[in-house]
């Protein structure tokens, strides 16, 4: 018993970095110079070296490389690329100058990189505090071998955990947070700002943002756009996958595996090739208005990606045919687990179809589905593939960087690829995120899948 209060007690001494500071002693404290110094004084070399080696290996950046970096960072480079003439041979010689995007690059680089030390230094002084602590008490210190043990045995969840998270941390956060800062640039085309750029503040958001700006007109109308197409996109694929999916699972409804069968056939064609198939299938020319032509039913071809109406309907109508089979899937399953009980009891009391549907498959569904439908969502705002590979975003204005059908994606993509607006395309992929993570966050907080998790339980 006195052993199992001395560990709870063990367990409650707060290794923080401010009681290190306050209550540790000199050679702890000599860590928050030295890291390790605590640890190589305790007996713990191995683990003490790795974090004086970090630190060397920080400060050695820093000296070559880091200072350069982050000194150059408020300016993004001044010298320009320069022109001499070399009379020995005749010839223009140049030379070059200052690259602002390598610069931005590499300060965001030695300013994540200074954080991830600020990290370790933290981790470094608390263990040697931890240390001390175990010291004065006369409790085991751990070994190096001791702590490679542990990781596979109570610490196993920093083991699993710490490399799915560097890879977030590296291949995620650091584009998302370099994307960010070039939002804040003139980085672009626009007054040949290709190589050196500057700092504009927010300027480029005001642009984007502004009624009065050209390009402000064009992100509000593909703002309302992408809405819209997301919210009928999702919609009314959940409608008539789950309308599709009840008639299928019905008990008088037979061979239910062929149908199903029918309907999920088109998702094992690869879906970038049955969108160029359409795409050519509705040209001018192409296969339904020559057949149309020929049997006397039309003129003049239909304007499936001419007409703005008509090419919104026809991207909306097409994605209804590529994503009713998933929601099929996933609410067949579904419908399968309702309890029949309920059914039962609803006829009994002598509901009818509509009154079953609305009043116990509907909110059964919703309940368990909403994730999905949030996902859905989500995936349809950047529904590249269906709108570019299909429509590229047609009609497209005279003198307007985006279509009538451009998603916010498809016109960050061409901002960026077709007109080097790479400035404008970042603050379009932070209005993005910031759009899909309100309705994300607010739809979900306000449903029941999140304000009553055991309902249906």
């Amino acid at each position: 018993m006195g052993e199992r209060k001395k560990r709870v007690k063990e367990f409650a001494t707060p290794y923080t970095v401010g009681n290190a500071v306050k209550k540790g002693d000199l050679v702890t404290k000599l860590s928050m110079l030295f890291m390790g110094a605590g640890n190589i004084a305790r007996g713990q070399i191995v683990k003490g070296l790795l974090f004086l080696a970090i630190e060397i290996s920080y400060i050695l950046f820093m000296v070559q490389n880091g200072i350069h970096n982050l000194a150059m960072m408020p300016s993004l480079g001044t010298q320009a690329q320069q022109e001499t003439w070399n009379e020995k041979k005749g010839i223009y010689e140049y030379v070059a100058g200052d690259n602002s995007l390598i610069i931005l690059l590499y300060s965001v680089v030695t300013v994540s990189i200074t954080l991830g030390f600020i990290v370790l230094w933290m981790a470094s002084l608390r263990s040697a505090y931890k240390a001390e602590v175990f010291s004065k008490k006369g409790n085991h210190i751990n070994s190096f071998k001791d702590d490679i043990k542990d990781l596979f045995n109570q610490n196993l969840h920093i083991l699993l955990m710490t490399p799915p998270i560097m890879g977030v941390l590296l291949f995620t956060i650091m584009p998302l947070i370099f994307m960010l800062t070039m939002a804040f640039t003139n980085y672009s085309k626009y007054g040949d700002h290709l190589v050196l750029f500057d700092w504009v503040g927010l300027a480029n958001f005001i642009k984007v943002l502004s009624f009065r700006d050209s390009m402000g007109q064009t992100f509000w109308s593909v703002l309302a756009w992408t809405l819209t197409w997301a919210v009928l996109a999702t919609g009314l694929n959940y409608v008539f996958g789950m309308i599709l999916a009840i008639i299928i699972n019905r008990k008088d409804t037979r061979i239910k595996g062929f149908w199903r069968f029918c309907f999920v056939l088109s998702i094992a064609v690869p879906q970038f090739v049955s969108l160029l198939i359409m795409r050519t299938m509705l040209q001018p020319e192409g296969a339904v208005n020559t057949m149309l032509r020929n049997v006397g039913l039309i003129e003049t071809s239909l304007p499936f990606f001419t007409n703005t109406m008509w090419a919104r309907v026809t991207v909306i109508i097409i994605n209804l045919w590529i994503g009713i089979p998933y929601t099929l899937l996933q609410v067949t399953g579904i419908l399968q687990n309702i309890p029949g009980e309920l059914y039962e009891s609803a006829r009994v009391d002598g509901a009818n179809i509509f009154t079953i549907f609305f009043k116990i498959t509907l909110p059964y569904m919703l309940f368990v589905t909403t994730p999905y439908l949030i996902t859905q969502f989500t995936g349809n705002v950047n529904n590249f593939n269906v709108i570019y590979l299909l429509s590229q975003g047609h009609p497209t204005p005279v003198g307007s960087t985006a279509g009538k059908t451009d998603l916010l994606i498809t016109w960050l993509y061409k901002l960026t690829i077709d007109f080097q607006y790479f400035n404008l395309g970042a603050v379009i992929g932070i209005m993005t995120f910031a759009v899909l993570a309100v309705v994300a966050i607010v739809t979900y907080r306000n449903t029941g899948s999140y304000k009553d998790e055991e309902g249906f339980q």
